[in-house]
């Protein structure tokens, strides 16, 4: 188990700070929060105040309210509820995989910092965030929640998230479907080494939901450029008994062929299904990957 206060940094938790999520579809929520409600004939008008949090939009501060308390306060109304993120963070045997360039920091510690920094930027919104683990099956479900406390929660969650098992996408996202609901976003943190096809009807259903899909795809370099040398010996990090030695002078070329249909097959059907594909690699910064990717976001 790690320690979940060394899942984000002091530095990290500023940065993620900074970054606001605005929902680009209408969502269903209990709570009042940023982003428009799917249900006709509601009020706009004026419903309470909120404390202003570090991110919060400039131009919803109440400044006749400042005037008179000397504290900022975000003007609500009641169009407006609040967004149910769920983080789906794969904890299957390949994600284990650590390599040289990144010594101690393994596919899986990048993803679990990945939700954690996530996590942060939507508690700090006051929105509703869970977590789910998995590898062949779901290791453990925390449902979306937006007390502050909750948090600690899926720190520890995330902390206590061990590597083992083989990869089984599709099934296990099958069955969080119906937990997950509809008009939320959904963040796939995953390799996503698993049947292109099941992988991709799967996050379809959640897109029909309909819920927003984000597909973090976390990379090590040395899946993408392979760059063996001398004869090597690969073992499965998913099944222990599969193992091989390979000459990486004639493996190379059928490698990166098999590698990059792989890519370009996923890729195409994710965007054929609008479903964002942030592909990621363990050497980045996982929070100027967010930021990246939120500004290319808004943009669109």
């Amino acid at each position: 188990m790690a320690d979940h206060r060394q899942l984000i940094s002091a530095q990290d938790r500023d940065k993620v700070a900074a970054l606001q999520w605005y929902a680009k579809s209408v969502m269903e929520g209990l709570n009042v929060g940023l982003h428009r409600s799917p249900h006709k004939g509601v009020s706009v008008e004026f419903k309470e105040h909120r404390p202003y949090v570090r991110g919060d939009e400039v131009r919803s501060i109440d400044w006749k309210l400042f005037g008179k308390t000397d504290r900022l306060y975000i003007r609500q109304f009641e169009e407006e509820t609040n967004l149910r993120a769920t983080l789906l963070v794969d904890q299957s045997g390949s994600m284990k995989y650590a390599g040289s360039r990144t010594p101690g920091l393994s596919k899986h510690q990048y993803a679990v910092r990945l939700a954690a920094s996530l996590a942060y930027l939507f508690t700090g919104q006051h929105d509703a965030v869970g977590v789910a683990t998995f590898d062949t099956k779901l290791r453990s479900y925390v449902p979306p929640r937006s007390r502050p406390s909750h948090l600690y929660e899926l720190m520890v969650q995330l902390a206590m998230a061990e590597c083992g098992g083989e990869t089984q996408l599709a099934p296990v996202i099958e069955s969080l479907a119906g937990k997950i609901g509809r008009r939320s976003v959904v963040f796939l943190i995953s390799d996503g080494f698993d049947q292109v096809g099941s992988l991709l009807r799967s996050l379809q259903r959640l897109r029909q939901a309909p819920n927003e899909v984000v597909f973090l795809q976390v990379w090590h370099p040395d899946e993408l450029d392979f760059p063996f040398s001398t004869r090597t010996q690969f073992r499965s990090l998913e099944n222990s008994n599969h193992e091989r030695i390979v000459d990486p002078y004639n493996f190379r070329a059928q490698y990166q062929k098999n590698l990059e249909a792989f890519r370009s097959e996923l890729a195409a059907g994710c965007k054929q299904s609008r479903i964002a594909l942030v592909p990621c690699t363990t050497t980045e910064s996982h929070v100027d990957v967010l930021a990246r990717f939120l500004q290319q976001r808004g943009a669109k």
